[in-house]
């Protein structure tokens, strides 16, 4: 794979943004690479629900939601077969590389983009070389174009090297949503990895700096709360009305005034607030989508039972009642410090990078950690990678964009770490 191939991949994939579990053109794009640029070198490729559990997904859109992206990709002549795999939501896919006896080793790249509109500015650079997302509201925002590339160009490179063993590369779905990690994770898949890589572009490292191991992953759970009280008259029967934005109100407040924990850090935040039909209306009905996080997994359960106790408190209060609901989550991980090293290595030894990092602290939430520990538990080791790159503006930002050459540095580090895995086993 040339570097041209890699950018015109890399734009392709930009200009057709899709968001979570409706990656239905990038998976089936991902496919086609794949069989053109290995064909009989795989010894597997695990396409929608073949690649995943799918019983575990999460934050699965409705279906009038599927169905317009689906047949959006139809209209871009992407293999019909595949899309057929695809239908309902089953997104992602799992290339399999053997090259006899040798560890198991796994990269996991994320696929799907942000529900986000892309700047217009004609300085900037998708607008400048007509690569800009032609999906109106739907953005890579985070650089997910250039991880699958690189998923890709690692798979290319690892065939052509003396690399003895087994490579799945995980192309993982509804990371922004936290909804895929642990569908993979789930999957038969994992079960046999030796070492997994996870990767990140940008993390506000510059292009030439790569961390070979970040940490500092925060446990992050989702919830929706729906607050149900009686209608009334505002004005002439006030009393008669069990209002539920005053209980939404009070629970906002007293979610805030959640203890911390001399543990580590913890988080909470009210995302989403909404409620009310008219002025002159008691509300009978609100809603709450909020989120917390913590530094470990049992700080993220701490938090979890403090906020569920506080919505319940509050609905009592004002005589109303909730139902709350889980939704996504994710638990914390560490990256291993043999895997570290090896990748530390890798990066030293890459034209191009002019500094490695041995760890950061991520400071949010990645469903990789799903799969991190999936491998640690079953008796492997993990590692989640950063490779730097210059970033006109911050991930999720209308101005995110990558600077190309970074995407080369992800290959060489990520392929010559599992080459060097290999050989420790061997």
């Amino acid at each position: 794979m040339t570097a041209d191939d890699l950018v015109s991949l890399r734009r392709d994939l930009h200009r057709k943004p899709e968001p979570a579990w409706r990656e239905f053109y990038t998976t089936a794009r991902i496919v086609a690479e794949l069989e053109s640029r290995l064909g009989d070198d795989l010894a597997a490729l695990h396409v929608g629900p073949d690649a995943i559990a799918g019983d575990k997904r999460m934050a699965v859109p409705d279906d009038a939601e599927l169905t317009h992206w689906y047949e959006r990709a139809q209209e871009t002549g992407v293999d019909e077969a595949v899309l057929e795999r695809l239908e309902g939501g089953a997104t992602g896919a799992v290339a399999v590389l053997e090259r006899g006896e040798g560890p198991t080793v796994g990269l996991r790249v994320d696929i799907d983009a942000l529900p986000r509109r892309e700047s217009d500015d004609p300085t900037h650079h998708p607008v400048a070389e007509g690569f800009r997302s032609e999906h109106e509201g739907a953005m890579h925002a985070c650089g997910h174009d250039a991880h699958a590339t690189m998923g890709i160009g690692v798979l290319e490179r690892v065939a052509e090297s003396d690399f003895s063993g087994t490579l799945k590369v995980f192309f993982q779905p509804a990371e922004e949503v936290i909804g895929g990690g642990k569908s993979m994770a789930e999957s038969e898949h994992i079960r046999d990895v030796d070492a997994l890589l996870a990767v990140h572009i940008g993390l506000d490292h510059p292009t030439g700096e790569v961390v070979a191991g970040i940490d500092g992953f925060l446990a992050v759970s989702h919830l929706e709360a729906e607050f149900t009280g009686e209608s009334a008259h505002a004005g002439g029967h006030p009393e008669q009305g069990r209002n539920a934005v005053q209980a939404m109100a009070t629970a906002v407040q007293n979610l805030y005034a959640i203890p911390r924990h001399n543990d580590g850090t913890t988080r909470v935040n009210a995302g989403v607030v909404e409620g009310g039909s008219a002025a002159n209306v008691i509300p009978d009905e609100a809603r709450i989508v909020a989120e917390v996080r913590g530094e470990t997994t049992e700080l993220m359960e701490y938090m979890k039972r403090r906020t569920r106790r506080v919505l319940r408190s509050a609905a009592e209060m004002h005589d109303c009642e909730v139902s709350i609901e889980t939704g996504p989550e994710a638990p914390s991980a560490t990256s291993d410090a043999d895997l570290v090293s090896i990748v530390a290595d890798a990066a030293g030894d890459t034209a191009g990078i002019e500094r490695v990092l041995e760890r950061d602290e991520l400071g949010g939430s990645e469903d990789a950690t799903f799969l991190m520990k999936a491998v640690q538990e079953n008796g492997g080791t993990a590692c989640y990678v950063g490779v730097g790159t210059d970033h006109p503006g911050g991930h999720h930002t209308a101005t995110f964009d990558v600077d190309e050459a970074s995407i080369g540095h992800g290959i060489d580090v990520l392929a010559g770490a599992i080459e060097r895995i290999s050989h420790r086993h061997t």
